[in-house]
């Protein structure tokens, strides 16, 4: 998470246009050719965190290289892996033809989640690492809504985000992010089983840190 396209997944949902480039998209576009050209697609503290809990139908939320897909399909998860970067999407559309893995990959705008809810499809779990923290106060809170919907009855919502506390901020544009309050995640599952809480703390440069809250949840409900 062997066919490049299984038959049960149907089409993939309708991905908008991309956005317009900003802060965020060109540092990612960077650290994704540094990985390319250094063939570093291990998986970062949270995609190995989250990886155990991931089965079944597999939304991928701002996968960037796919390096969590990819890995998720090779435990027999069929995955939809959707990112703004048309760099990272045509990179994991290469290696999941040549390891012929199931998965669609698909370059999505992300501000928004509607185009999701109304394509209908619902996962046995969704993963959104990294993502949240880089829409507005607004959006961040609507997209977790909209993850809690597309999550199937005893489906999981893997979730990570920078939280309060933060101080390294060089990939977020001024006006277009939001630091989630550091137990702010579980309110958006309420009746959830919380299989794993997380808060953490990572150095960054110029002596600033990375605070981050994982949260990986089971909807209520049979599979």
């Amino acid at each position: 998470m062997k066919k490049a396209a299984p038959k049960s997944r149907g089409k993939a949902p309708a991905a908008t246009g991309g956005p317009a480039r900003n802060r965020a998209m060109e540092f990612f576009d960077r650290q994704f050719a540094r990985q390319i050209a250094a063939g570093d697609f291990a998986l970062n503290p949270f995609e190995r965190t989250a990886l155990p809990f991931l089965s079944g139908e597999v939304l991928d939320l701002g996968c960037g290289l796919g390096n969590l897909a990819r890995a998720a399909a090779k435990q027999g998860c069929r995955v939809t892996a959707l990112d703004a970067s048309p760099q990272a999407i045509a990179h994991l559309e290469r290696c999941a033809r040549r390891e012929q893995l199931p998965i669609v990959a698909r370059q999505a705008n992300l501000q928004r989640l509607e185009f999701l809810l109304a394509a209908g499809e619902r996962y046995d779990a969704v993963a959104a690492i990294g993502l949240l923290m880089f829409l507005p106060r607004e959006l961040a809170r609507a997209a977790a809504a909209a993850i809690a919907e597309l999550v199937r009855p005893g489906g999981r919502a893997v979730l990570n985000v920078l939280i309060e506390g933060t101080t390294f901020l060089d990939m977020f544009q001024p006006d277009g992010f939001y630091l989630f309050g550091p137990r702010e995640l579980p309110e958006f599952f309420p009746g959830w089983k919380q299989e794993h809480f997380e808060l953490s703390i990572f150095p960054a440069p110029r002596e600033t840190v990375k605070r981050f809250c994982t949260l990986i949840a089971r909807r209520p409900g049979n599979v």
